[in-house]
């Protein structure tokens, strides 16, 4: 079971994203504010960090180089999550260290494959968040029958 911290601010995304997990025999954590969310971090210890990118306060780019910067949670693997992305995205959430990437609305599937990937790979992550990066960003740009999640808030 791995503890997965979840940086989200959209109470019906923090629930498909909780019960998908635990669903997989994970122990899921919330964090609805960006402004706590590396202090989470340190205390609930993660195996991977989920976050939004469209975040209030800190945005997902700011806190994924915070989480990249901070010695206690420099190798931890991160997934990034949004419903926006214009050209360049992928790019910048890369740079600043994450090393998986999906659109919203989400591929229920896709999602799931890509945090066993992310928690397969944990240990062989460069701590400077430049490992290759496995993007999940591939679509039809509607949800389809697997598919969850959508517009921000």
């Amino acid at each position: 079971m791995a503890r997965i911290l979840i940086v989200e601010d959209n109470a019906l995304n923090i629930k498909l994203f909780c019960d998908l997990l635990a669903a997989h025999g994970h122990q899921p954590e919330a964090v609805t504010d960006s402004r706590t969310a590396l202090d989470a971090a340190r205390a609930f210890e993660p195996d991977l960090v989920i976050t939004d990118i469209q975040l209030p306060h800190v945005s997902g780019i700011d806190l994924i180089r915070m989480i990249r910067r901070d010695e206690q949670l420099a190798a931890v693997p991160i997934m990034a999550v949004t419903a926006y992305s214009a050209p360049g995205d992928e790019e910048r959430i890369r740079d600043a260290g994450a090393q998986a990437y999906v659109s919203k609305p989400i591929s229920v599937v896709r999602f799931a494959q890509t945090v066993d990937d992310l928690l397969a790979d944990g240990s062989d992550l460069d701590p400077t968040g430049k490992a290759p990066a496995s993007w999940a960003n591939e679509g039809d740009g509607g949800p389809g029958p697997s598919e969850a999640g959508g517009e921000e808030t």
